[in-house]
């Protein structure tokens, strides 16, 4: 005969699972698809993130691209390197530091990212096909807010992203 409580340790809590848990399970299934969408042209899905980083904001020093890709300086040094040789960036001064080196989208760039934007646009679309418009909106809106919420508590400052 088997004691209640040993029972009940063995068998699983009916606890929903941790938000944080659900979005890092959302952040892996999204970079194993878009593993699978770069994959083809000859990227991971890192470089495809610093790739789109630099489309919304040009002229950051690698230090920055870094941050806002979610790597290490040293794997953006690395980074930096393969897409300077492939042609899909550039480095030049910065014209408000001189002394200051920034990296841009080369125009090669560019139509990469152009020609992945439908795939891009169809994973996104299948991850909240079953949310109505005004769900998927408040999910945006909801998760942006989290965003900024853990980025005042990290730096006591607001969103640089």
């Amino acid at each position: 005969m088997t004691d209640v409580a040993e029972t009940s340790e063995r068998k699983p809590r009916a606890t929903p699972p941790s938000l944080p848990y659900l979005i890092k399970q959302v952040e892996l299934a999204v970079r194993a698809e878009l593993d699978d969408l770069v994959r083809p042209v000859g990227l991971t899905a890192l470089q495809y993130t610093a790739l789109t980083v630099l489309e919304r904001h040009p002229d950051l020093t690698a230090a920055h691209l870094a941050r806002h890709s979610f790597v290490t300086s040293q794997s953006m040094a690395d980074m930096v390197t393969d897409l300077l040789d492939r042609g899909l960036i550039e480095r030049h001064r910065d014209p408000a530091d001189r002394r200051r080196l920034v990296i841009a989208l080369t125009a090669e760039g560019q139509r990469l990212l152009d020609d992945l934007r439908p795939e891009a646009a169809a994973l996104e679309r299948r991850m909240l096909a079953p949310l109505s418009s005004a769900e998927a909106a408040q999910l945006r809106h909801s998760v942006e807010l989290c965003r900024q919420a853990l980025r005042r508590a990290d730096t006591g400052a607001g969103d640089h992203a």
